[in-house]
């Protein structure tokens, strides 16, 4: 074990470290859990009035294991990676249900656990439960790949293998709650990905990447796919009231479990989808297209707005529902969607 790593590191730590962040008062399991999923590819500056939020409706496992889903995903509209609240959801009912609502704090347990990785586990461990665990998240591998100058994609298997030895290498025995906020924040702070503060940095002596002027060279970046594009509409139904049709997607998938407008595929195929629904339309304007990125593909959507002369007759178990966009919505929808909603006011 490098104790010198986990030293300089703490000492910087007490001196310059974040500690007013809202997860970081009233520490307990749940919260720590719930920060955790949310900050998985999310800053905290956009985690932060999320988590606030989020804590208000649902102050304890309890409370979260028994609501709608929908009020879930609701409070998670514009987070993004939305699979997170669905498993988070079903997590909470898990530890309900299985465990008497107290979180195991074994990685072991916790990793059985629906959306929980090796590395969130050890931070729940580490942090709430203030027994030895390693983390490797984002922030982790950056730090790590450049100290070491560790070649290669963190993604490979054995890249990522080197990259958790030297993390469990470098954890301390005392003070881990306090050593895993320090690293989490050095990464995030001085170890940025772009232009870091390596003159503050406190391991910037032994560290081989600022040795060599090689920071921007780790870690290694994956190599580039040209991203492809899928095009849609997203057909608007309005009624007579002013009300549009919203449809809940299926429970997996992208945007499981959201609320989104009705889609097809061009402009010829919306009289045959309306009367799907039980629509027949009366007439329709399209609206400027637009394009929403996901992690592995680009969404180019163009928004159609078709008034239709008849609806179908939606009842309160179907997966259908119509909205009046002057209402609070408290649904769970994507951000595209309720964008979009904003518009018809």
């Amino acid at each position: 074990m490098n104790q010198q790593f986990a030293q300089q590191l703490l000492l910087w730590f007490d001196q310059f470290g974040r500690k007013n962040l809202p997860w970081q008062q009233d520490i307990t399991p749940y919260r720590v859990w719930v920060s955790e999923i949310m900050l998985q590819q999310t800053q905290v500056s956009t985690v932060t009035p999320y988590y606030q939020k989020f804590m208000s409706r649902f102050p304890n496992i309890e409370v979260l294991a028994g609501a709608p889903l929908d009020d879930v995903l609701h409070l998670w509209t514009g987070l993004g990676y939305y699979a997170r609240a669905r498993n988070l959801h079903k997590t909470a009912q898990q530890i309900v249900g299985q465990y008497n609502g107290e979180f195991p704090d074994t990685v072991e347990e916790l990793e059985q656990l629906s959306g929980i990785g090796r590395s969130t586990a050890g931070a729940i461990r580490a942090v709430a439960f203030q027994k030895r665990a390693t983390i490797l998240d984002g922030n982790v591998k950056r730090v790590l790949a450049r100290y070491h100058a560790i070649e290669g994609w963190p993604g490979k298997t054995a890249v990522s293998k080197i990259l958790w030895e030297k993390a469990e290498q470098h954890t301390p025995e005392q003070r881990i709650a306090d050593y895993t906020q320090a690293i989490m924040d050095l990464g995030a702070t001085l170890c940025s990905r772009s232009k870091p503060s390596c003159e503050s940095c406190p391991l910037n002596d032994n560290c081989l990447a600022f040795a060599k002027n090689r920071q921007a060279d780790f870690p290694t970046k994956k190599a580039k796919k040209a991203q492809r594009i899928k095009e849609t509409l997203f057909l608007i139904l309005r009624n007579k009231n002013g009300e549009v049709l919203l449809e809940q997607r299926p429970p997996s998938g992208i945007w499981g479990g959201l609320w989104t407008f009705p889609e097809c595929e061009s402009e010829a195929d919306i009289h045959n989808t309306c009367q799907r629904y039980g629509c027949h339309p009366e007439s329709w304007e399209s609206l400027p297209s637009k394009r929403h990125t996901f992690s592995h593909f680009h969404l180019d959507y163009r928004p159609t707005i078709v008034n239709v002369a008849q609806q179908p007759v939606v009842r309160e178990s179907s997966q259908l529902v119509w909205h009046n966009p002057a209402t609070p919505l408290t649904l769970g929808t994507a951000a595209p969607i309720q964008k979009l909603l904003t518009t018809l006011l």
